[in-house]
């Protein structure tokens, strides 16, 4: 086990992987923007190093900064939490060749699975069903272009292959709109991810979005830890997750997540990774693979018991894994509202100081979260600055749970998505479960809420 880990991320991710280190016990050091400086993680830090200023240009995406700081406190190792460089593979190449160990995959793996054209052809190697879509990447052929669209059928979709977060991609209803929809999507891609390649896929119109966490090691022993629903979306940003998916099979799960463990090991995968899926009609559709720990990833924690962020840190440092297939079992229903420092009704950000902060508490549930009584949430990264984790030996006990929390949870000085869940928490539709990922968007719309 290392003696000393890096932490080369902020907020309440920062402070989580700090804690399972500490479980751990090895040393922590922190790295923070002269705006973080305060935070709670680098107070309790066994040692933090400033690395830049607040914007993430100059700080948390300053890799000779990150280096220098390992260099000079001797960590052994980095882990990089989710975000900002986690799935950056130059990064993790560096991190690799100046001595240290990156709490992930290997760089050329990050860069294989980065790719989503590459990542779909591993897929395919697998046995891990695909949205039907073009063989590759898209050339200038426009007549070409056309037969694809035409025989896979729209509504189609343009995706950048170097894409994310919901960026770079654009919906094709029409042939009409097709070849403008190619040359703009490229375009973007090129100025998002430096990257103009772009692909094209079958728009699945009411799709729900789960997704697979898998553990795997450098021994090739993989396994799958169950699914989440993240299909409460908006603007493709998760708003609420659960574990499991409700109204879907066991045995589709069993079997989808099988062939996911399968492919790591066809791949070498080594850590904690992420397959996304749509699912339709009783059918799964690969959409990508997040090579990090996942924001959710307390849901899937609680209904199975296993630590991810130690397992994480395990594995990189070189154990196999302390369990097998068959010692994974899911018990209960978990959910997770992400509580977020923006306005519940336009969603505009919502820095400030809190003047007022009032954890909820109770049987099941747990709150991540780096902020405090007196706490600044800065305006330069992401808003996010709570995960709130409902646990119940049924869904209908983790919902009434939650209720109760976000009932308590009390925040002031500052503007919350607060409401926004108290609402989804007696929505119609999200206590019976099986909402698309459009659904959230056509509630917002149909209720004039959706920010002009």
């Amino acid at each position: 086990m290392f003696e000393k880990i890096l932490i080369a991320n902020r907020g309440e991710i920062a402070l989580r992987v700090q804690r399972a280190c500490r479980e751990l016990g090895v040393k922590t050091v922190v790295v923070h923007s002269e705006a973080d400086r305060d935070a709670k993680y680098v107070k309790l830090a066994d040692e933090s190093v400033c690395i830049g200023p607040a914007p993430s240009a100059q700080s948390y995406l300053n890799v000779p900064a990150i280096i220098s700081a390992a260099e000079v406190t001797d960590s052994q190792a980095i882990h990089p939490g989710y975000g900002f460089l986690s799935e950056n593979a130059d990064f993790a190449e560096r991190v690799e060749s100046s001595g240290f160990v990156f709490i992930g995959p290997k760089a050329e793996t990050i860069r294989y699975m980065g790719d989503k054209i590459s990542a779909k052809e591993a897929m395919r190697a697998a046995d891990v069903p695909c949205v039907p879509g073009s063989d590759g990447a898209l050339n200038d052929d426009s007549a070409e272009i056309g037969r694809i669209a035409k025989s896979i059928g729209y509504p189609i979709i343009i995706k950048a292959s170097g894409g994310g977060g919901g960026r770079g991609m654009r919906v094709v209803h029409t042939e009409a709109a097709l070849l403008n929809a190619v040359a703009m999507t490229r375009t973007e891609a090129q100025s998002a991810f430096g990257n103009p390649t772009v692909y094209m896929e079958k728009y699945l119109e009411n799709p729900r979005h789960v997704e697979i966490q898998i553990l795997a090691d450098q021994h090739g022993n993989a396994v799958h830890l169950g699914e989440r629903d993240c299909s409460m979306q908006r603007r493709h940003q998760k708003i609420i997750e659960e574990a499991p998916a409700p109204l879907i099979p066991a045995r589709h799960i069993t079997r989808i997540g099988e062939r996911c463990a399968e492919a790591c090991r066809k791949i070498g995968y080594r850590g904690a990774g992420t397959f996304e899926f749509l699912y339709e009609r009783g059918e799964f559709y690969f959409i990508e693979m997040n090579t990090r720990v996942q924001v959710e990833h307390p849901v899937t924690e609680a209904i199975t018991g296993i630590d991810i962020v130690q397992a994480q840190i395990r594995v990189a440092a070189g154990e196999k894994l302390g369990i097998r297939q068959r010692d994974v079992s899911f018990r209960g229903h978990a959910i997770e509202c992400r509580i977020n420092a923006e306005d519940p009704r336009t969603f505009t950000p919502f820095p400030g100081k809190i003047s007022v902060y009032h954890p909820p508490g109770g049987p099941g549930i747990r709150v991540d979260s780096h902020i405090y009584q007196g706490y600044v949430v800065p305006p330069y990264y992401d808003s996010m600055v709570a995960k709130v984790i409902a646990y119940g030996d049924t869904r209908e006990q983790a919902i009434r749970r939650m209720r109760i929390a976000l009932s308590e949870m009390g925040v002031e000085g500052i503007k919350t998505n607060i409401p926004l869940h108290q609402e989804l928490m007696l929505d119609a539709l999200f206590i019976k479960g099986g909402a698309s990922i459009h659904y959230l968007e056509q509630k917002l719309a149909a209720q004039g809420e959706v920010k002009k």
